[in-house]
C-alpha cells in the first residue's frame, strides 16, 4: 500500500507545479500597446474634441459683435389697381386702373459703439469655457486610458486564473485515474474514489467560472481597445508614484483637470455677472444705409442714403434685468462652492486610491508567504500520505489550500497594478503626454487660433481653416 501511495503521488506532482501555459493569441502586446489602441479607438474623446471646437466657435462669435454688421435687401413690387368712380359732367360711372413694376436694393451697415462693456466681456466669458473645456478634454482622456488599464489588466488576471484552473482539473483528473488504478488492486476504498471525483467536478465548475469570466473581461477589452487582446505581457514596473500622500494630494489639488476646469468655470460666473450689470446700460451704435428703387415702367429713379448715431437703454422691463444679476451672483457662488467640492473629491480620491495600493500590497505579499507555505505544506502532506500517515482527503485538502492561495496572488498583484495608475489619474496625470505614449499628438489650441479672430471664409486664414476642417473630415 505504502509503494501505491508513492505512484500515486508521484504522478500528481510531475503536473502540480501550476505553471500558466494556455493557448493564446501570437501577437505580444504591451498595457502602452493596449493605451494606444485605447487612444486611437476612442469616440468619447473624438466627442469631446469636437465639443471643444464648439466652445472655440464661442469665442469667434464674441468678437464678431465687436466689428461691423453688413447686410442687404432687396425687392420688385408690381402695384396694381381699378377704380370706379362717378363723373359729374359725363352724369356716368367711369372704370380706370393701371399698374406700376419697381425695384429696390438696399445696402444697410451698423457697428455697435458702445454696450456698456457687455460685448468685450462676453470674448472673455467665452475664452474662460475654452479653458475649462480644454481641462474636461483631459479629464476624459484620463477616463479612456485608466478604462483601457482596468480591461488590459481583468484580461491578464482572466487568462492566469483559467490557466491555473485548467492545470488543477488536469491535475485532478489524472488523481481520479489513479485513484481508480488503486481502487482496483484494493489499496484504497470506493470513498477515496469518490473523494477525488467531487473535489475533480468542483475544479471544473472554477474553470467553467473562470472562462466565463475571461469572455467578460475580453469583451471588455474590446470595447475600450478596439480589438481582441493578444498575447498581453504584465508590466514589470509599476509606474513611478509620489512618496506620500500628501505630496500627491498636494499636486492633485494644483493640476488636476477638473480642478483647472472648475476654476475656469468659476472665473467665466465671475465675468457673467459683469455682462449682466452692463445689460442695464445704455447702447450706442452708428448705422449708415444706401438704397435705389427704379420703376420699370418708366426712367424714373430713387438713389440715396442716410447716416444715424443710434442710441437706446432699458427704462423698466418688469424687474428682469435686477433678477438676471441675482441669478449670475448665485450662479458664481454655486460655482464656488463646487470648487470647495472638487477639490475635496480629488484629495479623497488620492487617498482613496493610495489606500487601495496599500490594501493590494498587503495582500500580494500575504499571499506570496501563503503561496510558499501552501507549497511546503502539499509537499510534506503528499510525503505523509506515502507513509500511511496521511488521507486522499488530506492531499486534496492541500493542492486546493495550494490553488486558492496562487489564485488570490494573481488577484492581489492585478489589484495592486490597477491601484498604481488609478493614483495617477486621481493626480490628473495619466494622460498620453505624462505616459509618453506613441499617438498622434493633439494640439487643443490649434484650431482655436484659426477661429478665435472669426475669419471671414474668403480670407487667407478663413482658407487655410477650411483646408484643416478637410484634413480632419469634418467638413
Amino acid at each position: 500500500m505504502t509503494f501505491g501511495f508513492r505512484r500515486f503521488f508521484v504522478n500528481s506532482a510531475a503536473v502540480v507545479a501550476l505553471s500558466v501555459s494556455s493557448a493564446a493569441p501570437v501577437w505580444a502586446e504591451s498595457l502602452a500597446d493596449a493605451l494606444v489602441g485605447a487612444y486611437k479607438h476612442s469616440g468619447l474623446i473624438e466627442q469631446n474634441r469636437a465639443v471643444l471646437r464648439a466652445a472655440d466657435e464661442d469665442v469667434a462669435q464674441a468678437i464678431s459683435a465687436l466689428r461691423p454688421v453688413l447686410s442687404w435687401a432687396g425687392n420688385i413690387q408690381r402695384e396694381f389697381a381699378n377704380r370706379r368712380s362717378f363723373v359729374g359732367s359725363a352724369n356716368a360711372f367711369v372704370t380706370s386702373g393701371g399698374a406700376t413694376n419697381t425695384t429696390s436694393m438696399s445696402v444697410v451697415a451698423e457697428i455697435t459703439l458702445y454696450a456698456g462693456g457687455a460685448n468685450r466681456l462676453k470674448i472673455a466669458a467665452a475664452k474662460e469655457a475654452v479653458l475649462a473645456t480644454r481641462s474636461s478634454l483631459v479629464s476624459v482622456e484620463q477616463q479612456v486610458l485608466l478604462r483601457a488599464v482596468n480591461a488590459f489588466m481583468e484580461v491578464e488576471r482572466a487568462v492566469e486564473i483559467v490557466d491555473l484552473r485548467r492545470n488543477g482539473v488536469r491535475v485532478l483528473k489524472q488523481e481520479v485515474r489513479a485513484a481508480k488504478d488503486r481502487f482496483e488492486v484494493g489499496e484504497v476504498t470506493r470513498t477515496d474514489v469518490a473523494l477525488a471525483e467531487a473535489r475533480l467536478a468542483q475544479e471544473a465548475s472554477a474553470l467553467a467560472a473562470a472562462s466565463g469570466q475571461l469572455v467578460l473581461a475580453q469583451e471588455e477589452y474590446r470595447a475600450a481597445v478596439g480589438r481582441r487582446p493578444g498575447n498581453l505581457i504584465r508590466p514589470k514596473h509599476d509606474p513611478k508614484l509620489p512618496s506620500t500622500v500628501e505630496s500627491a494630494k498636494a499636486s492633485a489639488v494644483r493640476s488636476h483637470p477638473d480642478m483647472i476646469a472648475i476654476q475656469h468655470q468659476v472665473a467665466a460666473n465671475e465675468v457673467a455677472i459683469k455682462i449682466a450689470e452692463a445689460s442695464m446700460k445704455p447702447t450706442v451704435s452708428l448705422q449708415g444705409r444706401y438704397g435705389v428703387t427704379e420703376d420699370f415702367d418708366d426712367s424714373s429713379f430713387t438713389h440715396g442714403g442716410s447716416i444715424s448715431l443710434n442710441a437706446g437703454g432699458a427704462i423698466y422691463q418688469g424687474g428682469k434685468l435686477r433678477s438676471v444679476v441675482r441669478q449670475a451672483r448665485a450662479n458664481r457662488d454655486a460655482s464656488r462652492g463646487n470648487l470647495h467640492v472638487v477639490r475635496h473629491a480629488i484629495a479623497q480620491g488620492v487617498g482613496n486610491a493610495f489606500v487601495q495600493r496599500s490594501v493590494a500590497q498587503a495582500s500580494r505579499r500575504s499571499f506570496e508567504s501563503q503561496v510558499r507555505a501552501a507549497r511546503v505544506a502539499f509537499n510534506g502532506v503528499r510525503e505523509e500520505a506515502t507513509l500511511g500517515a496521511r488521507t486522499t482527503l488530506d492531499v486534496l485538502d492541500a493542492e486546493q489550500e495550494l490553488i486558492n492561495a496562487r489564485a488570490n496572488l494573481i488577484s492581489a498583484q492585478v489589484d495592486e497594478t490597477i491601484a498604481a495608475y488609478t493614483i495617477l489619474a486621481s493626480m490628473g496625470l495619466l494622460t498620453s503626454d505624462s505616459l509618453h505614449l506613441n499617438v498622434p499628438k493633439y494640439d487643443p489650441a490649434e484650431y482655436y487660433k484659426l477661429v478665435k479672430d472669426a475669419p471671414s471664409a474668403i480670407s487667407k486664414q478663413g482658407r487655410e481653416l477650411d483646408r484643416v476642417l478637410r484634413a480632419i473630415g469634418k467638413e
